[in-house]
């Protein structure tokens, strides 16, 4: 039997634990709702989980978070309560005696997605998370790209219209307008009601006018958010996932459509958008992949 890891992929909503072995293979799985109260119960949800895995023998202990990792292992995580500054690192090291390393999800992702997903064996590639937030993990030249204090790929800051509204402030304009959260306040003045994103997402399926309307706005935000990606980053390959990206075509010709008439002519002509070929994987693999490449023996 080959080296495995432990690892961990935690969202808004659930948490994802595995083992996955250095053939990038997923032996076992395990899925649970995220505590709504978060603080300590996040991180014993999570303890709780991959003990269930049975850890002698594994290499190493990973944790993808949706937010903030510094190297210490310290974490903040906007959208889990009280995760301000969590010590989840060193929280974990004193259950499990086994190295841990915590990371941001989005650069699990695209590590994910270079090694086993859309990606695989492209060097230059953008993974874009779609779903409660918007983030990217970035690959440039085969190196994944942290930026200073680990803050590249905070993309749902990124300035996609002219007017600056209040909302910006706290999740930035793109997110405001393409993420699930976004897309359900737009849909609620639309149709009146409250309405999530996934409901939106399956009534433009459907050829309801409205829906699909709302869905194509937010195609064409993207879309210029792709534009300035390809300009300044010049990929191989972007890669789309998260729970938005359900959408498929719906979301993805418009903003392909809007990204070729707004990004550098020969840098569009290279690139290759492609939809999450690993799904709710893409973590897991990716933080294994990164535990076996941080603690090679």
């Amino acid at each position: 039997m080959g080296r495995f890891a432990l690892v961990a992929d935690l969202g808004g909503t659930k948490i994802a634990v595995a083992r996955v072995e250095d053939t990038g293979r997923i032996t076992h799985r395990l899925l649970a709702p995220t505590p709504p109260e978060g603080g300590v119960a996040v991180v014993d949800a999570i303890m709780s989980l991959l003990h269930r895995l049975q850890a002698d023998g594994a290499c190493a202990l990973g944790v993808a978070i949706p937010g903030l990792a510094h190297p210490d292992g310290i974490v903040w995580a906007p959208n889990i309560p009280g995760w301000g500054r969590m010590p989840v690192g060193r929280m974990l090291s004193r259950r499990f005696k086994l190295p841990v390393l915590v990371e941001s999800d989005r650069n699990a992702f695209v590590i994910g997605e270079a090694w086993q997903g859309s990606a695989k064996k492209c060097t230059d590639v953008v993974f874009i998370a779609i779903g409660t937030g918007i983030g990217a993990g970035i690959i440039s030249g085969g190196h994944l790209i942290r930026g200073y204090r680990e803050l590249a790929g905070c993309l749902g800051w990124m300035a996609v219209r002219k007017g600056f509204l209040p909302i910006y402030e706290g999740v930035g304009c793109l997110e405001s307008h393409v993420a699930g959260p976004g897309l359900a306040r737009a849909a609620k003045h639309t149709f009146r009601r409250a309405i999530d994103a996934r409901e939106v997402v399956r009534l433009a399926r459907r050829g309801d006018p409205k829906a699909r309307k709302l869905v194509v706005e937010a195609g064409h935000d993207l879309g210029v958010a792709l534009a300035n990606l390809v300009d300044i980053l010049n990929p191989q390959r972007i890669v789309i996932g998260g729970g938005v990206a359900a959408a498929g075509n719906l979301l993805l010709a418009p903003a392909r459509e809007t990204m070729q008439r707004w990004a550098q002519p020969l840098a569009v002509k290279q690139v290759r958008i492609r939809r999450s070929r690993l799904g709710a994987r893409a973590g897991l693999l990716g933080m294994a992949k990164l535990c076996f490449d941080h603690f090679h023996a």
